[in-house]
């Protein structure tokens, strides 16, 4: 009997291993285990808390795609971030065959439910159109989420990081829109990313709570346009403490002088936590900023460390 329950458990340690280095291969040519990215993760036993890479082949792969809450520590890598999209092109207002109406919650080409996702060298799109309204390509509410060297595109409404207090983290990402195209309640931070108007309009729309010390925070990113884009603002407040903090990022000309908007709400002008610290470029006008905004000092900034922002997690790799 010993020796029994002895092998028993060995074979459970086998199959443990086993899962925790689990890896599965997704082409549209067949030649890896799947031909969708939500059939991979379909194959993931509801409850996984290991580590489960999902490998994708280039291709555009027009699908909504879910990761499920029950399924945490999801590995998502593309074989090339130009050519591996993921994309659909559900927006606001968009009528499902049962008859149901999606909006800005349930629009998205792909949700993020389950916690500690991280996404390598792929695009997720929303094609909806430049005037179909909110086409949420990415929605991500589970926690502690990071994107390396990734694209996020579409047009109004791109980005949505929709749960509060929730963390997450971007490095090297390439992001566009038109208005208010990153968005939400989320703890984010944006490293040496490429954030990228479309249109006159609003690059962000924080909704950050009020007992949440950071909302979203940009370091050393571009902010550029589409030729002929000249008034775009660095944010509105979605709600009225909204958090923002652009650090030593580099603004293009169509950044409006004043930086930042109310709302058309003057009222939110005294609740709105919005910061620059050291902008440069065409864009970056000090002393035109909107006096409801505040200009960080070198003490100030020493607050704004990835351990404060992102408490005890540690994304990696880390380049702050």
């Amino acid at each position: 009997m010993k020796s029994f329950v002895g092998l028993a458990s060995f074979f459970v340690f086998l199959v443990s291993s086993a899962m925790a280095q689990q890896k599965l291969v997704v082409a549209q040519d067949g030649t890896g285990n799947y031909t969708t990215v939500q059939q991979a993760l379909d194959a993931i036993k509801a409850g996984n808390n290991e580590p489960f890479e999902i490998y994708v082949k280039k291709g555009i792969y027009r699908e909504v795609v879910v990761v499920d809450a029950r399924k945490g520590k999801v590995h998502l890598i593309g074989e090339d971030k130009q050519k591996t999209i993921i994309t659909f092109d559900h927006h606001a207002g968009t009528k499902l065959p049962n008859g149901d109406t999606l909006n800005t919650w349930t629009c998205a080409s792909v949700f993020v439910y389950g916690d500690d996702f991280t996404a390598e060298n792929i695009s997720f799109e929303n094609n909806a159109g430049f005037t179909a309204g909110q086409g949420v390509a990415l929605r991500v509410e589970g926690n502690r989420a990071s994107f390396i060297n990734c694209n996020m595109l579409g047009n109004q409404d791109v980005l949505f990081l929709s749960g509060s207090g929730v963390k997450h983290y971007f490095r090297d990402c390439y992001i566009e829109g038109t208005t208010d195209f990153i968005f939400g309640a989320a703890t984010a931070v944006f490293s040496n990313c490429q954030l990228h108007s479309k249109k006159d309009s609003h690059v962000t729309a924080a909704s950050t709570n009020s007992i949440i010390p950071f909302g979203f925070v940009f370091f050393d990113c571009t902010l550029t346009a589409e030729e002929g884009i000249k008034r775009v603002s660095l944010g509105r407040p979605w709600s009225p403490t909204a958090s923002v903090t652009y650090i030593r990022c580099w603004m293009d000309d169509h950044i409006v002088p004043e930086g930042w908007n109310n709302w058309k709400n003057p009222s939110n002008e005294t609740t709105a936590r919005y910061a620059e610290f050291k902008s440069i470029g065409p864009g970056a006008s000090p002393l035109t900023r909107a006096k409801w905004m505040k200009h960080l000092t070198q003490e100030a900034l020493k607050t704004f460390t990835l351990q404060n922002i992102l408490g005890h997690w540690n994304p990696e790799p880390l380049k702050k």
